[in-house]
């Protein structure tokens, strides 16, 4: 692979920082940003679904993923599978992610806070009164979208597959 298409998506992963100025300068134009989050440790057709729909909400999606310490933190030492850069890269290649963006935190709660995002996209697994930020986006006039699940697709059961076919 030629270093111009590397590059083409490895630009889209940002700090914090860069990417709190990137987006001042889409809402300031009128654009509307959704943000999500999660730990896309084995990237499989519920996320790509799960994506594609939380980018068709807004002008921009904005996907933040936990470094491999707080994935650590949530699902315990075996995990994450694939390192956190390269986590990164998959997601950027892919073309309705506009933006990716690691936090270090078990919970998005400060990243959300920082971005401010107009619209908060979630897996309909998450109750509505426990999805984190939520008070923040909706506090902010913002809402809050809760996206139906592709049944059967996880992480954990390509991994139970894995063992299982493998073991």
């Amino acid at each position: 692979m030629t270093d111009d298409i590397q590059n083409c998506y490895t630009k889209k992963i940002k700090g914090k920082e860069a990417l709190k100025s990137v987006l001042s300068e889409l809402k300031a134009a009128g654009k509307k940003i959704a943000f999500t989050n999660g730990c896309f440790d084995l990237l499989h057709t519920g996320h790509i679904r799960y994506l594609a729909k939380a980018r068709s909400l807004a002008d921009a999606l904005v996907v933040a993923i936990n470094s491999d310490s707080s994935v650590k933190k949530i699902k315990g030492d075996k995990r994450p599978l694939i390192p956190e850069d390269e986590r990164a890269e998959v997601l950027a290649a892919l073309e309705f992610v506009d933006h990716v963006v690691i936090f270090d935190e078990t919970d998005p709660h400060e990243i959300i806070s920082y971005l401010l995002p107009d619209i908060l996209v979630k897996g309909a697994d998450w109750g509505y009164d426990k999805i984190i930020g939520r008070d923040i986006v909706e506090g902010s006039g913002g809402k809050v979208v809760r996206v139906r699940l592709t049944d059967g697709a996880s992480t954990s059961n390509i991994i139970e597959s894995i063992i299982h076919k493998y073991s």
